[in-house]
């Protein structure tokens, strides 16, 4: 089984940049795809970014590309994501995601494992 704990969420003000951590227990944290996913209140958990084994392939969702950079480091059971030139519209519960059978099953939610969320709040 595989933890998941996510750190480095808070306040900031629209433009202003976080970076959200993962860090995952166990010893085959390399052989999972993680991926990030949000939920602001009111409305359904969504999709953000997800990372392959050793972060050669990356997907976002059109909404935070160009803005947002998933990064992992496996020496660190670590997945990062960097927000940059954040909107009071990313304002939501951040959660980190992982699975290991595939890129997509993480893109589409169906990840095994999930953290505990982390509050982003981005004010105007």
């Amino acid at each position: 089984q595989v933890q998941l704990v996510e750190s480095g969420g808070g306040l900031v003000q629209a433009g202003g940049s976080l970076r959200l951590s993962c860090a995952a227990s166990g010893r085959t944290f390399s052989s999972y795809f993680m991926g990030w996913f949000r939920q602001a209140p009111g409305k359904e958990r969504e999709f953000v970014a997800a990372i392959s084994w050793r972060g050669g392939g990356t997907l976002y969702a059109d909404s935070v590309k160009g803005r947002f950079t998933i990064s992992r480091d496996n020496a660190k059971n670590t997945v990062y994501l960097q927000m940059n030139s954040l909107k009071p519209e990313d304002t939501a519960v951040y959660y980190c995601a992982a699975d290991q059978k595939s890129l997509g099953t993480v893109v589409v939610g169906h990840s095994d494992y999930w953290g505990q969320g982390t509050q982003v709040t981005v004010s105007s």
